[in-house]
Protein backbone atom coordinates (compact mmCIF):
# COMPACT_ATOMS: atom_id res chain seq x y z
CA UNK A 1 0.00 0.00 0.00
CA UNK A 2 1.35 3.66 -0.82
CA UNK A 3 1.01 6.65 1.17
CA UNK A 4 1.98 9.76 0.60
CA UNK A 5 4.18 11.45 3.01
CA UNK A 6 3.39 14.67 4.55
CA UNK A 7 5.82 17.35 3.50
CA UNK A 8 7.55 20.00 4.42
CA UNK A 9 8.90 23.42 3.30
CA UNK A 10 9.56 23.36 -0.36
CA UNK A 11 12.89 23.47 -1.92
CA UNK A 12 13.30 24.78 -5.48
CA UNK A 13 15.45 26.26 -7.83
CA UNK A 14 15.30 28.25 -11.25
CA UNK A 15 17.02 26.09 -14.09
CA UNK A 16 19.57 27.54 -15.75
CA UNK A 17 18.95 29.58 -18.90
CA UNK A 18 22.19 27.79 -20.65
CA UNK A 19 23.35 27.89 -24.23
CA UNK A 20 26.38 27.23 -25.90
CA UNK A 21 29.06 30.81 -25.15
CA UNK A 22 26.50 32.00 -22.42
CA UNK A 23 28.35 33.68 -19.62
CA UNK A 24 27.96 32.93 -15.99
CA UNK A 25 25.69 36.17 -15.40
CA UNK A 26 23.44 34.51 -17.30
CA UNK A 27 22.51 31.97 -15.01
CA UNK A 28 18.85 32.44 -13.06
CA UNK A 29 19.32 30.71 -9.53
CA UNK A 30 16.81 31.37 -6.86
CA UNK A 31 16.53 29.08 -4.00
CA UNK A 32 13.20 30.60 -2.62
CA UNK A 33 11.18 29.74 -6.20
CA UNK A 34 9.62 27.02 -4.43
CA UNK A 35 8.37 25.54 -7.63
CA UNK A 36 9.69 22.83 -8.84
CA UNK A 37 10.82 20.05 -5.76
CA UNK A 38 9.73 19.41 -2.10
CA UNK A 39 11.87 19.21 0.95
CA UNK A 40 14.03 21.49 2.97
CA UNK A 41 17.39 21.98 3.98
CA UNK A 42 19.30 19.42 6.52
CA UNK A 43 18.95 20.82 10.23
CA UNK A 44 22.19 22.48 11.62
CA UNK A 45 23.23 19.85 14.12
CA UNK A 46 24.60 17.69 11.34
CA UNK A 47 26.85 20.39 10.50
CA UNK A 48 26.89 19.90 6.69
CA UNK A 49 28.79 21.90 4.68
CA UNK A 50 26.63 24.46 2.40
CA UNK A 51 25.08 22.42 -0.72
CA UNK A 52 27.19 21.76 -4.21
CA UNK A 53 24.24 19.57 -5.34
CA UNK A 54 21.34 20.08 -5.21
CA UNK A 55 18.68 17.11 -4.96
CA UNK A 56 14.49 18.45 -5.32
CA UNK A 57 12.31 15.98 -4.43
CA UNK A 58 9.71 15.36 -6.66
CA UNK A 59 7.67 12.69 -4.57
CA UNK A 60 7.95 10.50 -1.29
CA UNK A 61 6.10 7.60 -0.57
CA UNK A 62 6.26 4.66 1.85
CA UNK A 63 5.22 1.02 1.04
CA UNK A 64 4.54 -1.61 3.80
CA UNK A 65 6.27 -3.40 5.67
CA UNK A 66 8.94 -0.91 5.82
CA UNK A 67 10.41 0.80 2.78
CA UNK A 68 10.38 4.33 2.79
CA UNK A 69 10.70 5.93 -1.53
CA UNK A 70 12.03 9.17 -2.30
CA UNK A 71 12.09 10.66 -6.30
CA UNK A 72 14.15 13.48 -6.56
CA UNK A 73 16.05 15.10 -8.99
CA UNK A 74 19.85 16.16 -8.75
CA UNK A 75 21.46 19.17 -10.21
CA UNK A 76 24.52 21.27 -9.24
CA UNK A 77 23.86 24.89 -8.20
CA UNK A 78 23.64 25.86 -11.91
CA UNK A 79 20.85 23.84 -12.72
CA UNK A 80 23.03 21.05 -14.54
CA UNK A 81 21.71 17.25 -14.28
CA UNK A 82 23.48 14.45 -12.68
CA UNK A 83 22.84 11.37 -13.70
CA UNK A 84 24.84 8.11 -13.45
CA UNK A 85 24.08 8.48 -9.64
CA UNK A 86 24.77 4.83 -7.40
CA UNK A 87 23.18 3.88 -4.44
CA UNK A 88 26.49 3.79 -2.54
CA UNK A 89 26.49 7.45 -3.14
CA UNK A 90 24.26 8.51 -0.54
CA UNK A 91 23.93 8.33 2.85
CA UNK A 92 21.15 8.38 5.29
CA UNK A 93 19.84 9.71 8.44
CA UNK A 94 17.27 9.58 10.92
CA UNK A 95 16.22 11.45 13.85
CA UNK A 96 12.90 9.71 15.60
CA UNK A 97 11.15 11.54 18.33
CA UNK A 98 13.58 10.63 21.26
CA UNK A 99 16.76 11.79 19.17
CA UNK A 100 18.55 15.41 19.65
CA UNK A 101 19.87 15.04 16.27
CA UNK A 102 20.24 12.82 13.70
CA UNK A 103 21.55 8.86 13.10
CA UNK A 104 23.31 7.76 10.53
CA UNK A 105 21.32 4.46 8.99
CA UNK A 106 23.55 2.14 7.70
CA UNK A 107 22.96 2.03 3.76
CA UNK A 108 23.85 -1.66 3.69
CA UNK A 109 21.69 -3.04 6.37
CA UNK A 110 18.86 -1.05 5.35
CA UNK A 111 19.19 -2.66 1.68
CA UNK A 112 19.65 0.91 -0.02
CA UNK A 113 19.11 1.17 -3.88
CA UNK A 114 18.46 2.87 -6.97
CA UNK A 115 15.61 1.66 -8.23
CA UNK A 116 13.58 1.65 -11.81
CA UNK A 117 11.93 4.69 -11.57
CA UNK A 118 9.23 4.01 -14.42
CA UNK A 119 6.11 3.34 -11.65
CA UNK A 120 6.25 6.38 -10.71
CA UNK A 121 8.25 9.15 -13.39
CA UNK A 122 7.87 9.56 -16.88
CA UNK A 123 9.26 11.11 -19.58
CA UNK A 124 8.55 12.58 -22.96
CA UNK A 125 10.15 14.23 -25.44
CA UNK A 126 8.84 16.52 -28.21
CA UNK A 127 11.07 17.31 -31.41
CA UNK A 128 9.95 19.59 -33.51
CA UNK A 129 11.51 20.46 -36.77
CA UNK A 130 11.91 22.73 -38.76
CA UNK A 131 10.20 21.83 -42.34
CA UNK A 132 9.73 24.72 -44.50
CA UNK A 133 11.02 25.23 -48.21
CA UNK A 134 14.40 26.05 -47.18
CA UNK A 135 15.04 23.12 -45.16
CA UNK A 136 13.47 20.63 -47.56
CA UNK A 137 15.35 21.76 -50.56
CA UNK A 138 19.05 22.39 -49.22
CA UNK A 139 19.02 20.36 -46.31
CA UNK A 140 16.60 17.50 -45.58
CA UNK A 141 19.35 14.34 -46.05
CA UNK A 142 20.91 16.18 -43.36
CA UNK A 143 18.19 16.75 -41.01
CA UNK A 144 16.81 13.19 -41.52
CA UNK A 145 20.88 11.65 -40.70
CA UNK A 146 21.21 13.84 -37.88
CA UNK A 147 17.02 13.34 -36.37
CA UNK A 148 17.69 9.63 -36.72
CA UNK A 149 20.84 9.75 -34.78
CA UNK A 150 19.08 11.90 -32.22
CA UNK A 151 16.23 9.60 -32.03
CA UNK A 152 18.82 6.40 -31.37
CA UNK A 153 20.80 8.29 -28.86
CA UNK A 154 17.97 9.57 -26.80
CA UNK A 155 15.30 6.50 -26.65
CA UNK A 156 16.49 4.04 -23.75
CA UNK A 157 17.37 0.25 -25.28
CA UNK A 158 15.56 -2.25 -24.53
CA UNK A 159 12.00 0.47 -24.68
CA UNK A 160 10.33 1.90 -21.67
CA UNK A 161 7.17 3.05 -21.27
CA UNK A 162 8.37 5.80 -19.04
CA UNK A 163 10.02 7.26 -22.35
CA UNK A 164 8.07 8.31 -24.70
CA UNK A 165 8.72 10.99 -27.95
CA UNK A 166 6.78 12.55 -30.72
CA UNK A 167 7.91 13.68 -34.02
CA UNK A 168 6.12 17.26 -35.25
CA UNK A 169 6.78 19.77 -37.72
CA UNK A 170 5.85 23.38 -38.81
CA UNK A 171 5.97 25.60 -41.97
CA UNK A 172 4.09 28.59 -42.29
CA UNK A 173 0.62 27.37 -41.74
CA UNK A 174 -1.15 28.29 -38.66
CA UNK A 175 -0.72 24.31 -36.91
CA UNK A 176 1.50 22.49 -35.80
CA UNK A 177 1.78 19.03 -37.98
CA UNK A 178 1.91 15.58 -36.11
CA UNK A 179 4.92 13.12 -37.63
CA UNK A 180 4.45 10.76 -35.10
CA UNK A 181 2.57 10.46 -32.51
CA UNK A 182 4.03 9.60 -28.88
CA UNK A 183 5.69 6.47 -28.82
CA UNK A 184 8.77 3.80 -26.88
CA UNK A 185 9.60 2.84 -30.15
CA UNK A 186 12.83 3.93 -32.32
CA UNK A 187 12.20 2.13 -35.00
CA UNK A 188 8.56 3.58 -35.60
CA UNK A 189 10.50 7.19 -35.03
CA UNK A 190 13.28 6.77 -37.45
CA UNK A 191 11.02 5.48 -40.25
CA UNK A 192 8.70 8.21 -39.39
CA UNK A 193 12.00 10.91 -40.10
CA UNK A 194 12.68 8.24 -43.42
CA UNK A 195 9.54 9.02 -45.17
CA UNK A 196 9.78 12.70 -44.99
CA UNK A 197 10.19 13.89 -48.49
CA UNK A 198 9.96 17.29 -50.60
CA UNK A 199 6.55 17.65 -50.95
CA UNK A 200 5.09 17.32 -47.78
CA UNK A 201 4.99 20.77 -47.07
CA UNK A 202 2.23 23.54 -48.99
CA UNK A 203 3.83 26.79 -47.27
CA UNK A 204 7.26 27.82 -47.92
CA UNK A 205 6.94 30.33 -45.38
CA UNK A 206 7.98 29.96 -41.57
CA UNK A 207 5.89 30.04 -38.29
CA UNK A 208 7.88 29.81 -35.84
CA UNK A 209 6.57 31.76 -32.74
CA UNK A 210 3.54 29.74 -33.54
CA UNK A 211 5.67 26.02 -33.38
CA UNK A 212 6.95 27.23 -29.66
CA UNK A 213 4.05 28.26 -28.42
CA UNK A 214 1.64 25.19 -29.58
CA UNK A 215 4.88 22.85 -28.46
CA UNK A 216 5.49 24.60 -24.66
CA UNK A 217 0.95 23.36 -24.78
CA UNK A 218 1.90 19.75 -25.76
CA UNK A 219 4.45 19.46 -23.45
CA UNK A 220 2.47 21.07 -20.35
CA UNK A 221 -0.29 18.42 -21.44
CA UNK A 222 2.05 15.67 -21.35
CA UNK A 223 2.67 16.33 -17.55
CA UNK A 224 -0.91 16.85 -16.84
CA UNK A 225 -2.38 13.91 -18.25
CA UNK A 226 -1.25 11.27 -15.60
CA UNK A 227 -2.05 12.63 -12.36
CA UNK A 228 -0.44 9.38 -10.62
CA UNK A 229 3.28 9.78 -12.39
CA UNK A 230 5.50 12.10 -11.80
CA UNK A 231 6.36 13.93 -15.56
CA UNK A 232 9.26 15.82 -17.06
CA UNK A 233 9.63 16.97 -20.68
CA UNK A 234 11.70 18.33 -23.13
CA UNK A 235 11.38 20.19 -25.74
CA UNK A 236 13.83 20.29 -28.55
CA UNK A 237 13.53 22.70 -31.70
CA UNK A 238 14.98 23.07 -34.82
CA UNK A 239 14.86 25.76 -37.08
CA UNK A 240 17.22 27.43 -40.33
CA UNK A 241 16.04 30.61 -40.09
CA UNK A 242 13.16 33.07 -38.07
CA UNK A 243 10.18 33.58 -38.24
CA UNK A 244 8.30 34.75 -41.44
CA UNK A 245 4.61 33.94 -41.16
CA UNK A 246 4.43 37.11 -38.23
CA UNK A 247 1.29 35.54 -36.93
CA UNK A 248 2.86 35.68 -33.57
CA UNK A 249 5.04 37.91 -31.49
CA UNK A 250 8.25 36.84 -30.19
CA UNK A 251 6.97 38.28 -26.93
CA UNK A 252 4.88 35.39 -27.22
CA UNK A 253 6.58 32.66 -27.90
CA UNK A 254 8.90 33.68 -25.47
CA UNK A 255 6.50 34.22 -22.51
CA UNK A 256 5.25 30.72 -23.40
CA UNK A 257 8.91 29.12 -22.41
CA UNK A 258 9.11 31.38 -19.55
CA UNK A 259 6.22 30.78 -17.89
CA UNK A 260 6.04 27.09 -18.49
CA UNK A 261 6.38 24.38 -15.86
CA UNK A 262 9.92 23.92 -14.50
CA UNK A 263 9.65 20.26 -15.46
CA UNK A 264 9.81 21.26 -19.16
CA UNK A 265 13.33 21.61 -20.68
CA UNK A 266 13.56 23.55 -23.53
CA UNK A 267 16.29 22.99 -26.08
CA UNK A 268 17.04 24.80 -29.64
CA UNK A 269 19.33 24.00 -33.03
CA UNK A 270 19.75 26.28 -35.36
CA UNK A 271 21.36 26.10 -38.43
CA UNK A 272 23.03 28.82 -41.36
CA UNK A 273 23.70 31.89 -41.14
CA UNK A 274 19.98 33.39 -41.02
CA UNK A 275 18.89 32.15 -37.66
CA UNK A 276 18.75 34.60 -34.64
CA UNK A 277 20.95 33.04 -32.54
CA UNK A 278 19.77 35.32 -29.62
CA UNK A 279 15.99 34.41 -30.17
CA UNK A 280 16.93 30.66 -30.00
CA UNK A 281 19.06 30.80 -27.09
CA UNK A 282 15.98 32.45 -25.37
CA UNK A 283 13.60 30.00 -26.73
CA UNK A 284 15.84 27.09 -25.57
CA UNK A 285 16.61 28.36 -22.61
CA UNK A 286 18.10 24.80 -21.11
CA UNK A 287 20.74 24.55 -24.18
CA UNK A 288 21.21 25.62 -27.40
CA UNK A 289 23.63 24.48 -30.68
CA UNK A 290 24.11 26.21 -33.53
CA UNK A 291 25.78 25.00 -36.99
CA UNK A 292 27.30 26.95 -39.46
CA UNK A 293 26.36 24.66 -42.28
CA UNK A 294 24.74 20.80 -43.21
CA UNK A 295 27.77 18.88 -42.68
CA UNK A 296 27.63 20.00 -38.79
CA UNK A 297 24.04 19.20 -38.18
CA UNK A 298 24.36 15.79 -37.14
CA UNK A 299 27.31 16.88 -34.41
CA UNK A 300 25.01 19.47 -33.18
CA UNK A 301 21.98 17.32 -32.77
CA UNK A 302 23.78 14.26 -31.09
CA UNK A 303 25.58 17.18 -28.93
CA UNK A 304 21.61 18.19 -27.82
CA UNK A 305 20.59 14.36 -27.37
CA UNK A 306 23.53 13.88 -25.01
CA UNK A 307 21.87 16.69 -22.62
CA UNK A 308 18.28 15.64 -23.21
CA UNK A 309 19.54 12.19 -22.07
CA UNK A 310 21.21 13.35 -19.25
CA UNK A 311 18.00 16.17 -17.85
CA UNK A 312 15.73 12.35 -18.26
CA UNK A 313 18.79 10.12 -16.54
CA UNK A 314 18.82 12.61 -13.40
CA UNK A 315 16.08 11.85 -11.82
CA UNK A 316 16.31 9.18 -9.20
CA UNK A 317 14.20 6.76 -7.48
CA UNK A 318 16.09 6.00 -3.68
CA UNK A 319 14.86 3.71 -1.67
CA UNK A 320 15.70 2.06 1.82
CA UNK A 321 13.98 -0.06 4.61
CA UNK A 322 14.11 1.93 7.61
CA UNK A 323 14.46 0.66 11.19
CA UNK A 324 11.52 2.27 12.79
CA UNK A 325 8.27 0.84 13.42
CA UNK A 326 5.03 0.89 14.08
CA UNK A 327 3.93 3.31 17.15
CA UNK A 328 7.33 5.80 16.53
CA UNK A 329 5.14 7.95 15.00
CA UNK A 330 6.65 10.82 12.47
CA UNK A 331 10.62 10.96 11.83
CA UNK A 332 12.94 13.27 10.21
CA UNK A 333 14.80 11.57 7.14
CA UNK A 334 18.05 13.76 5.77
CA UNK A 335 19.71 12.05 2.03
CA UNK A 336 23.01 13.24 1.73
CA UNK A 337 25.13 12.79 -1.75
CA UNK A 338 28.65 12.77 -2.34
CA UNK A 339 29.64 13.24 -5.52
CA UNK A 340 33.45 14.05 -7.16
CA UNK A 341 34.37 15.82 -3.82
CA UNK A 342 31.16 17.64 -3.90
CA UNK A 343 27.96 17.20 -1.83
CA UNK A 344 24.43 17.90 -1.32
CA UNK A 345 21.41 16.90 1.03
CA UNK A 346 18.18 17.57 1.34
CA UNK A 347 15.34 16.74 4.77
CA UNK A 348 12.18 15.82 4.62
CA UNK A 349 9.79 13.58 6.76
CA UNK A 350 8.07 10.38 6.92
CA UNK A 351 5.52 8.26 9.25
CA UNK A 352 6.25 5.09 10.11
CA UNK A 353 2.33 3.76 10.97
CA UNK A 354 2.07 -0.13 10.36
CA UNK A 355 5.60 -0.44 9.81
CA UNK A 356 6.94 -3.84 10.60
CA UNK A 357 9.90 -5.92 10.08
CA UNK A 358 11.18 -7.90 7.11
CA UNK A 359 11.37 -5.12 4.24
CA UNK A 360 13.70 -6.38 1.75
Amino acid sequence: MKNTLQLSFILAFSLILFSCGNADDDVSFNINDRELGLGEEPDDCLGFEENDLLLSIQDEFTTLPGKVSILFKVSDLLGNPISGLTAEQFAIYEQGRNDDCFNSISSSESFARISPNSQVFNNNTVLVLDLSNSVLQSSLDELKAASTSFINNVMPSPATDSFKMAIYWFDGEDELHLLNPLSSSATELTASIDGITTDISNDPSTDLYGAVIKSTEIAEDLLTENSDVIGAASVVLFTDGTDQASRYSESDALRAVNDADRNISFFTIGLGAEIDTEVLTEIGKTASVFASNSQELENTFNDISQRVAEQANSFYLFEYCTPKRDGSGESNLVIQLTHNSLQGAVQTKFSANGFTGGCE
